[in-house]
């Protein structure tokens, strides 16, 4: 098979959708404290080395293929990618894939900022992947349950998820939510001032990022020119009016609107316009972007009233605004040919139904097996770094380095820290440092 045009373009949107991971590590080591930048921006990382591979031994075999129960793919019909055409077709389909599966569990990282032991995070990612992320590919994407072909696609219709509503965002919001509930607060949330952003130009530079990936992510699939076109569109207008909504209301409740809602806004637009970026109509998109900006706006402070430490607003955002777009199809999806479409475009309520029943079978299977493999983790090797560990910053406890050097009077010295980044103890080398000259800051 020759190269084409439709294969430079998946390539391409590959590219941009793994370029989204570092992107994502900017915009969630932004609003970290200082003292765990490196450690959030890592999650992120290492998060595409694991799922690099383990998509290339068992992952890509499992999202798709012949099936178990019309749950999940068989493991072993292409283990290590064995047996596949080794066609252009073939094998880009499955990179691009690859890139939606390491984003996906790198958004749950946000939720657990500033308190996972990264070795538990370590083992999380490839467990997660291979029996949550996989078998709800297969079950959307793959052939699956909700597909046309699918039992509940038979009896409901097939649901509408272009690019990942319910298998990206749904997905990845449940499991962080489940894990904050396992792993539990951080010290002093709700009360220390100091859980603020430490670097809000890193957040605007993810969100950046974010956005410019974005269009790989939700453009890679487009089957014609006139389907790219009208996803480029709705990829523009949804998060653009989602930032104006956010902002707005942020306006309105606090008196100001901010840098950090902006990038926050940005983002939740882009979320709920991921499901339904080929199907609905920019008028629809604009409405769709307005209303997950307002909704994820206002749901972010909830961890506050309710009690859980959602750090980086995981749930607020990325579970919030995934239903929003996965339930909004039933309203707005545009008809094809005069047939079908959501409410608002005659279709009735069969696709809300089918939208209904994939967020709804998502939510359930991605709690429950989240909470089976967190606490699993929790109760045997520890998901959470020790109050000393906490205290000190996992930047330097977990990886021995910190994100930032400060000198004296603009000079550049070198960070002593004042406790061992193991131990906690008192370092007294470091502590003699200043009547050396130089100056120890505690990051």
């Amino acid at each position: 098979m020759e190269l084409t045009a439709g294969h430079v373009w998946v390539m391409v949107a590959a590219a941009l959708v793994l370029f989204m991971t570092p992107g994502l590590a900017f915009f969630y080591g932004g609003m970290t404290r200082a003292k765990a930048a490196l450690n959030m921006m890592m999650m992120s990382f290492i998060s595409i080395g694991i799922v690099g591979v383990v998509w290339v031994l068992w992952g890509a075999s499992m999202s798709s293929g012949e099936g178990f129960m019309e749950i999940v793919g068989n493991p072993f019909a292409s283990f290590g990618l064995m047996g596949v055409e080794t066609t252009p077709d073939a094998m880009i389909k499955i990179g691009y894939a690859a890139t939606f599966a390491i984003i996906t569990v790198a958004l749950i990282s946000g939720a657990i900022a500033d308190r996972a032991k990264f070795g538990a995070w370590s083992i999380f990612v490839p467990v997660w992947v291979t029996l949550v992320y996989c078998p709800l590919a297969y079950m959307v994407w793959g052939g699956g349950l909700f597909g046309p072909e699918g039992a509940i696609g038979k009896a409901l219709g097939p649901a509408i998820d272009f690019a990942g509503g319910t298998v990206v965002h749904i997905n990845a919001g449940v499991a962080a939510l489940v894990l904050v509930l396992i792993i539990g607060n951080r010290r002093g949330f709700g009360k220390d001032p100091n859980h603020r952003p430490h670097n809000i130009p890193f957040v605007m530079l993810g969100a950046a990022i974010l956005w410019f990936g974005w269009f790989g992510f939700n453009g890679g699939a487009a089957t014609t020119a006139e389907q790219a076109g009208l996803i480029w569109i709705n990829t523009l207008a949804a998060p653009a009016a989602a930032m104006i909504g956010w902002l707005i209301t942020e306006r309105i409740r606090d008196g100001h609107p901010t840098s950090l809602g902006a990038a926050s806004g940005v983002v939740a637009g882009l979320v709920a316009i991921t499901p339904a970026c080929a199907n609905v109509d920019p008028i629809g998109a604009l409405g769709l972007g307005v209303v997950a900006g307002v909704a994820s706006a206002l749901a972010v402070g909830l961890k506050f009233r309710w009690g859980f430490d959602d750090s980086l607003d995981v749930v607020g955002v990325h579970l919030v605004s995934g239903i929003i777009g996965t339930v909004a199809l039933g309203f707005i999806a545009k008809s094809t040919d005069g047939v079908g479409g959501g409410l608002f475009y005659g279709g009735g309520w069969t696709q809300m139904w089918a939208q209904l029943a994939a967020a709804g079978i998502a939510i359930a299977f991605s709690a429950i097996m989240t909470a089976i493999i967190a606490f699993a983790i929790h109760k045997t090797m520890g998901f959470r770094v020790s109050t000393e560990q906490e205290n000190v910053g996992v930047d330097l406890s977990l990886h021995a380095e910190t994100a930032y050097e400060f000198g004296v009077n603009g000079h550049g010295g070198s960070f002593q820290p004042l406790h061992n980044a193991v131990t906690g103890k008192s370092d007294p080398a470091a502590a003699k440092a200043p009547a050396e000259g130089k100056e120890s800051v505690q990051a």
